[in-house]
Formats: structure tokens, C-alpha cells, sequence
């Protein structure tokens, strides 16, 4: 599935529409036009007759240009580094749509006829700013108008899972490990669901391999699993809040009692914009309940009604409640650091306000210590770094639309581009790429077969 594990995605994984991927449909028209051209000149054994070649030849070396060969490369420029996803996507739309049709409408399939390496997903690469010095993640060798047409989603597959995963690795980076909850399902197409949780999972492996951590690959829908075995997590939503008159505590009383157990109990304690009221309610709900089963000895029961976590989602424009206001709304508004401090100590110390036996009192401060905080609302690297920066008590950040970024400003652009760097004459392979590229290399590139189903 990845560099961590040496194996490759199947073939039938990535549910292709290879007939139409062959003729084109997802191509920008003019390599569909270039393959036309190509075919023809192939049909007619054009050889080259122009009169100012960047290769030397003489009459009797000129190419048949329907059928020349060439050596193509496929690299991202994203500075200082990326994590790339979407090559074993990219090789299926090798292997599938390779060829071309014959005269009675018949695919045929060249794809063995073309020598292919390529990184694995999740291998890191590095970009220095010099486009003479970058770091292929594809390379492949034959006819082009055999795999012209491909280009345009081969790139697409790449630069969109490249990006992703980045985005994912970036924003790891700065919460020093802490668990990234995947939340963009919203933000875009369902179509796109798979490919991008398996671009946020191989980031999440490629951090913990670099880092020595043991963040875990947590998504919000089943499709975003679905590449890699994965499944979507989640507990309640406001509307679920609302669907019970606003009563949160009930709502999490009711979820507890109903809902498998090995589902984390995770509070949304934004509805009434007064998180820490809110939380104060749900716990006092809960460990009420926990400790009666507790006292009952019925200890599988009493673990459904473990707080695992609560998750203050405020808007940001809007102030909770238990905020003093500075003034400032980058320090008042949405969840800000100094709500989060807050929480945190209102969830330490809420213990202190319930009437408890004396032999109680410990049980009831360890299942409060227990209750993490996950925060989510417009989170961005920057956004995480500043509040680690400040020891803002957050165990989790749940991150959405910022995983999406696409901002050259920013350093989150990770375009792909595919250049011709060869060109073979005579059985030779001749160095010939536009002005300002080279042919690079790079040590993770292997030869590739073909994917099993």
C-alpha cells in the first residue's frame, strides 16, 4: 500500500472509468489532438523533415515522429519538502489506458511494451527551488502516443494526494504529534472521499516514521477508509443536540445508554455557547450515573458512561460565554486559548462541586482528569503551532478546509508537472527538454509491473 509496507494498491481499488479514460474524456484537448496527429503521421511513416533539429541527424537517422519514443518524468516543485500520494493511482491509469483503438473500434493494450518506475506513496521528497534539481516520482519510457493522453489525470491523481498528505504532514508536525481528527468530508465532492482519507493516512504513517510518534489515522467517513481499512468515527452533532430540545446532557445520557460502548463518548459543548457550563452539565450526568453502575458492580454498563472527551466547536465569531472580553477578538473569539485553559481546569477540578462519600472522591477526580479536550474550528498549522507554542491544553485538533490548501503565498501549492526529457533516435537516448528543465533522478524510483486485482 505504501513505502511502509513495499506493497501497492490493486488495480480494482481505484474503480476507473478506463473506457472513457482512453478516449480521452478526462484529458485536456490537446493531447487528445497530439495523439490524433501522432496516429496519422504513424499511419503515413512521416519521418521528420523539419530543417532545425535540437539533435543532430542526417537524412538517413530522421525519426518516424508518429512512433517516436521518449522519456517522460512526473515531479512536484513544493518547497522544502512533500509527501508523496497518488502514484499507485497514476499507475493504474497506466495500466488501464495505455494503447489505442484499432480501425474496428478494439482496445489495444500497450502498457507492457513501456518501461515504468516510480516512487511508492508516502516517500518523501525534497525541493531546493531549483527546477533543474527536482525529484521524479514517475518516469516512463515508450511510445508517447500510447500514454500522451494520460498526462492530465495522471497529474491530477499526484498533485491532489501529494497536497493533501503535506497538508496532513504540516499540520502533524505542528501539534507535535497530537491526533489530526480528518474533517474536510464537507468541503468538496463525495466522489473524493477514498482517495483523500488514504492521502491523510499515508501522512500519518510518514509522520510517525519520521518522528518516532504514534499519532493514529482517524477519519469522519466510511469512504475515507476504503483504501486503506479504515472507519469513520464520530459522536454527536448540533443537530443531534437540537433534535433534543437543546438538552446536551441528555443527549450524551441518551447516546451513552444506547450506543455500542466502544464508541468514544466525545461531547459538543458549543450549542449554547457556554462550554463550560455545558461541560459542567454533561459530567455531572455521567459520572453519576458511571458511579451507581460502579456501585452495582455492573462495570461493563458503567463504562458506557466514560466521558472520553469534549469538543468546543464555537464559532468564530462569536464569544463564549466564560470569557472575560479583552477587547481583541483574535483573543475572545471561537476557540481560543484562553477557553481552552479554562476548560481544562473546569474539567480537573468539576469533582469539587459534586457531594461524594469520602470513598468517592478519588474515583470521581481520576474519571475527570481522563476527559480530553479535542478542539476543531478553522484550525490551521499556524493556528496549532501558536497554541502548542503556548502549552494550550488540546489533546486532539480536528481539522477540516485547511487540508485543502492550494496557496502558492502560503507554501501549500503542489502542482504536478510532466516534462518529455529524451527522446530515443537510432536506439539512442537523446537528452531533449524545454529550456529551464533537465532529466533528474531519484533513488526511490523502482521498475513497476503491473498491479494485481
Amino acid at each position: 500500500m505504501s513505502v511502509f509496507n513495499g506493497q501497492r494498491l490493486g488495480l480494482s481499488t481505484f474503480k476507473l472509468d478506463a473506457e472513457r479514460m482512453r478516449r480521452g474524456w478526462y484529458s485536456d484537448k490537446y493531447f487528445k489532438n497530439i495523439v490524433s496527429l501522432l496516429s496519422h503521421l504513424s499511419s503515413i511513416a512521416y519521418t521528420y523533415d523539419g530543417d532545425y533539429p535540437m539533435i543532430s541527424l542526417s537524412q538517413a537517422s530522421c525519426p518516424a515522429i508518429g512512433d517516436i519514443e521518449v522519456e517522460m518524468q512526473w515531479f512536484t516543485r513544493r518547497k522544502p519538502l512533500s509527501i508523496v500520494t497518488g502514484v499507485d493511482k497514476a499507475l493504474a491509469m497506466l495500466q488501464t489506458s495505455t494503447g489505442y483503438f484499432d480501425e474496428d473500434g478494439n482496445w489495444v493494450d500497450k502498457y507492457d511494451t513501456l518501461q515504468v518506475e516510480a516512487v511508492h506513496d508516502g516517500v518523501k521528497v525534497y525541493y531546493d527551488g531549483d527546477p533543474k534539481n527536482v525529484k521524479p516520482v514517475l518516469r516512463v519510457r515508450g511510445k508517447y502516443r500510447y500514454f500522451a493522453m494520460l498526462e492530465t489525470p495522471t497529474l491530477g491523481a499526484l498533485t491532489r494526494g501529494t497536497r493533501i498528505a503535506t497538508n496532513v504532514y504540516d499540520v502533524l508536525h505542528a501539534a507535535r504529534g497530537k491526533d489530526v481528527l480528518f474533517f474536510p468530508a464537507r468541503f468538496d465532492a463525495h466522489e473524493v472521499q477514498a482517495a483523500d482519507g488514504y492521502a491523510y493516512h499515508i501522512a500519518v504513517l510518514a509522520y510517525n516514521a519520521h518522528s518516532g510518534r504514534s499519532a493514529s489515522s482517524q477519519v469522519s467517513t466510511d469512504e475515507q477508509g476504503d483504501w486503506w481499512g479504515g472507519a469513520g468515527g464520530g459522536t454527536v452533532s448540533h443537530a443531534a443536540i437540537a433534535c433534543f430540545l437543546g438538552d446536551t446532557a441528555e443527549t450524551m445520557m441518551t447516546f451513552a445508554a444506547h450506543m455500542h460502548p466502544a464508541i468514544p463518548r466525545i461531547a459538543l459543548i458549543d450549542f449554547h455557547n457556554d462550554c463550560i457550563e455545558t461541560t459542567r452539565q454533561v459530567m455531572g450526568a455521567m459520572f453519576d450515573k458511571y458511579s451507581k453502575l460502579v456501585d452495582e458492580g455492573r462495570h461493563e454498563e458503567a463504562l458506557r458512561y466514560r466521558l472520553y472527551g469534549v469538543r468546543p466547536d464555537t464559532s468564530g465569531t462569536l464569544r463564549d460565554q466564560s470569557i472575560v472580553p479583552l477587547g481583541d477578538p483574535r483573543l475572545d473569539n471561537g476557540v481560543n486559548p484562553r477557553l481552552c485553559f479554562a476548560l481544562r481546569g473546569a474539567i480537573d477540578s468539576c469533582w469539587e462541586g459534586w457531594t461524594l462519600p469520602e470513598h468517592k472522591r478519588e474515583l470521581a477526580q481520576n474519571w475527570c482528569k481522563k476527559i480530553k479536550i479535542i478542539a476543531t474550528g478553522g484550525f490551521t498549522p499556524q493556528r496549532i503551532e501558536e497554541f502548542e507554542r503556548m502549552g494550550v491544553p488540546v489533546d486532539t485538533y480536528g481539522v477540516g478546509s485547511a487540508l485543502f490548501s492550494n496557496c502558492a503565498e502560503h507554501g501549500t501549492a503542489n502542482d504536478f508537472t510532466a516534462d518529455i526529457v529524451k527522446v530515443r533516435v537510432n536506439g539512442e537516448w537523446l537528452p531533449l527538454v524545454k529550456a529551464g528543465r533537465t532529466a533528474c533522478d531519484n533513488a526511490d524510483l523502482h521498475p513497476v509491473g503491473r498491479l494485481t486485482d
